[in-house]
């Protein structure tokens, strides 16, 4: 067929953890979410319906031996994914921020990017029914002008939008200029997720 796929967007998903580390890790997530008054405001202020260390804790991986052992399997992922990215790196990416979300019911978060950085994910702590998947928005869409729909059988590839469901002990990974979206949580109870960029 002389039709060929050009420009790839890369997405990466892999399963990592183990039961103890999720476990501590909630744990860990649950006690930050009460302690940091900060991060507690800041959620507040900007209209996040939950809880995100985001601007308040910047030092997790050293603060937390939970959070420590999962930059570990988070350092080997990223390596992975550029790799499979082909990305020509003077030397290897390291981690800038990693912080944690704590998603009540009806919260979401709009479509952004995250600019300053290569590589960004999403590693799911706990992920109850109907909690929102992660939407991935095809970057020529502002450029697509008069470009018709798709049918609904089309191919993952040809779609505007892709949806990503997560699961517990799910990462993804993703080249930061990709614009991205939580969807709103529609269970009963909290989703745990501890996002992350790589520079």
């Amino acid at each position: 067929m002389p039709v060929r796929s050009l420009f790839a967007t890369q997405f990466y998903e892999a399963s990592i953890g183990s039961p103890q580390l999720l476990e501590e890790l909630e744990e860990s997530c649950r006690l930050f979410a009460q302690e940091d008054s900060a991060g507690r405001r800041w959620s507040r202020d900007h209209g996040y319906r939950g809880y995100t260390s985001y601007a308040s804790l910047g030092d997790l991986p050293a603060r937390d031996p939970a959070f420590a052992d999962l930059k570990r399997l988070l350092d080997k992922e990223v390596k992975k994914f550029a790799a499979a990215s082909h990305f020509d790196l003077g030397k290897p990416l390291r981690m800038d921020s990693l912080w944690v979300n704590i998603l009540k019911p009806g919260g979401m978060h709009s479509g952004h990017i995250h600019p300053h950085s290569v590589v960004s994910g999403t590693f799911y702590v706990s992920v109850p029914d109907g909690s929102g998947a992660l939407k991935l928005e095809d970057p020529r869409l502002p450029m697509l002008m008069n470009a018709p729909g798709r049918d609904d059988d089309a191919p993952e590839h040809l779609l505007p939008f892709v949806y990503a469901e997560p699961a517990v002990g799910s990462v993804f990974l993703w080249e930061s200029w990709l614009r991205h979206e939580v969807m709103p949580n529609m269970g009963k109870q909290e989703r745990i997720s501890i996002s992350f960029n790589y520079s």
